[in-house]
């Protein structure tokens, strides 16, 4: 069997759709043809998936706030899962946190965190991500 030529044959007849999609027989469908509500996604691809996001977040925000290069590891992580939930749009929202951050007032951003919709919202993580930023802990 040539995988390459059923690849292509497949890429004409199924498509191929970077967006979820309903197929002609109603399921959600992604990429060419995967039946996610049939077949999901397996371990692998799940995790491939997670670090492609956290590479791709972790660029648009850096290129949004270069300063984060020079954060400390802890300060860089808990930006980036906040951009993992929020979107990079929504962190950048976070004015005063990210201007605290900036000049390393690291306990004040944790309290403007803790000040926010978002901390209501997401409960133990704000607080765990508050503390992390606070006190370094991971």
């Amino acid at each position: 069997m040539n995988r390459q030529r059923v690849a292509e044959q497949l890429l004409v007849d199924e498509g191929l759709r970077l967006k979820p999609y309903r197929c002609t027989a109603g399921k959600l469908t992604i990429g060419v043809g995967r039946n996610l509500e049939d077949r999901g996604i397996t371990e692998a691809e799940a995790f491939m998936l997670l670090d492609n996001d956290i590479a791709d977040y972790w660029g648009k925000l850096a290129a949004a706030r270069p300063w984060v290069l020079a954060a400390p590891e802890h300060v860089q992580e808990a930006l980036l899962n906040m951009a993992f939930n929020l979107g990079v749009n929504g962190l950048l929202g976070f004015k005063e946190t990210l201007a605290l951050m900036k000049t390393e007032q690291y306990s004040a951003a944790a309290s403007a965190m803790l000040a926010s919709k978002w901390a209501r919202q997401v409960g133990k993580r704000a607080e765990r991500l508050a503390r992390q930023v606070r006190e370094g802990v991971f």
